[in-house]
């Protein structure tokens, strides 16, 4: 185990004494036990040759469902106070209807059990992007009733986990998983809908008030969603420029916080919503939220499309979209290819506070991190001090922030990337499944000592 690092950074400014420090992970990326749960879209989507670019699946992953209590131990030496984890759809209901598997609730028993006897507060989300492949089959988000299914299957897990559970997300990102699984298909389930992918964010939105209205009816306490958000900088002033990023802005940031935060859909998403009951939806959409998660990774600059692709990240977004990614020049990136922007962090949350003033809730950044190779990952220190100093003074200036999670705990799965990009504070080696702490784990865990004085 690493134990230091070099070179010596002065110490962070100091956060709330009950400043929630956690670090997150998502089921299909890290569990494994493919075999001990139902098929999910992504066992679909990763079976198809060429969808994932080094051609492998999440049967093995960390194969955290058998290691999870080595988990929970890295995660105690570390010192966070929470953690952030999902639950897997298709292991509570396998087949994607009311049956429930017992041994796969179990785990999440015995997980949240493992975690509360060591002093960390479990934070589940319910979905991470997993669906079963069964409902999937039954035309997935794009079918209306996929939210009340899940509206079900939140009730179910609530009823099992939620007398140790505080706090709860319901979705994860759904505007990545709308415009990357159904709007242009690189990732699960791969379809190439473009706008007529619209009422899978709808469903989505539908599924998450439905969802909070079960997990209260259950006796939760504390209730969010984690979106993902940037902000949105137009290639230059043209007009046609300015136009596209902020219609690039709406579709990724705004089409799902003004619902759940305003009540209303932005301009002109609104009227391309087919929903028989709109209003009504909307109602339930805007349950109101205990907090609101933030994940945060880069800025995006954003010019009028042009007659071909445009290859942004690895992700091919086709010419009929009305906004080109352009590159961001000046800045450091990952190796990932994405741009290390600190300062678009604490511009991101001064916009929202000054966009939904006292309707939006305390925020929480439920992901914040970076790819890197290698246990000596300085690259990764100094990209989580940096931004943890620009959410310093976010929270200086007035913005209501309760808690950070960096993502992630593990390497793991990284969707349509395979196993090319490392995430994790804890290298995994997957060919033994070894865990091995990087040098950003002893940074962090030492960080959160001097927090506590």
């Amino acid at each position: 185990m690493i134990t230091s690092m070099a070179p010596t950074r002065a110490p962070l400014p100091r956060f709330p004494h009950d400043f929630l420090w956690g670090v997150s992970t998502s089921a299909h990326q890290i569990e494994g036990a493919a075999g001990e749960r139902g098929p999910s879209v992504w066992d679909a989507f990763s079976a198809v040759p060429g969808q994932v670019k080094d051609g492998s699946t999440a049967t093995v992953a960390c194969d955290h469902f058998h290691r999870y209590r080595e988990d929970v131990a890295l995660l105690a030496d570390l010192g966070v106070g929470a953690y952030r984890f999902s639950v897997s759809w298709p292991r509570v209901h396998p087949h994607g209807d009311d049956r429930v598997s017992a041994e796969g609730l179990g785990f999440y028993d015995r997980l949240v059990d493992e975690l509360c006897a060591a002093g960390i507060r479990p934070l589940p989300t319910l979905f991470h992007w997993d669906t079963p492949l069964a409902v999937e089959e039954r035309g997935g988000w794009l079918n209306r009733d996929t939210a009340a299914r899940f509206a079900e299957y939140a009730a179910v897990v609530a009823d099992r986990i939620g007398d140790r559970v505080e706090r709860w997300i319901t979705l994860n990102e759904p505007a990545e998983h709308t415009l990357l699984g159904y709007a242009i298909g690189e990732h699960a389930p791969g379809k190439e809908l473009l706008f007529d992918a619209l009422p899978v964010a709808h469903h989505q939105l539908l599924a998450h008030g439905l969802a909070v209205q079960a997990l209260r009816a259950a006796g939760a306490r504390s209730i969010g969603v984690a979106n993902s958000h940037g902000p949105t900088w137009a290639a230059s002033d043209a007009p046609e420029d300015t136009a596209a990023a902020d219609f690039y802005d709406v579709l990724l940031n705004r089409l799902f916080s003004d619902p759940l935060l305003l009540g209303r859909y932005p301009d002109p998403i609104g009227e391309l919503m087919p929903s028989p009951s709109l209003d009504a939806d909307l109602k339930t959409i805007s349950e109101p939220l205990d907090w609101y998660g933030v994940n945060y990774y880069q800025p995006t600059k954003v010019g009028a499309p042009g007659l071909e692709p445009t290859d942004f990240n690895g992700v091919t977004i086709p010419p009929q979209m009305p906004f080109a990614p352009r590159d961001i020049e000046g800045y450091p990136v990952t190796d990932f290819g994405w741009p290390v922007v600190p300062e678009a962090l604490t511009e991101l949350l001064l916009a929202f506070r000054d966009r939904y003033g006292d309707r939006l809730p305390p925020i929480m950044i439920t992901e914040n991190g970076c790819s890197y190779e290698g246990l000596d990952d300085q690259d990764r220190i100094a990209y989580l001090d940096s931004h943890l100093r620009a959410l310093h003074r976010a929270m200086a200036a007035g913005v209501d922030v309760r808690g950070y999670f960096v993502w992630s705990l593990l390497d793991n799965f990284e969707w349509a990337e395979g196993y090319s990009q490392r995430f994790g504070l804890v290298h995994v080696d997957y060919e033994t499944l070894e865990r091995t702490p990087k040098a950003s784990y002893a940074w962090l865990r030492d960080a959160l000592r001097g927090q506590r004085g």
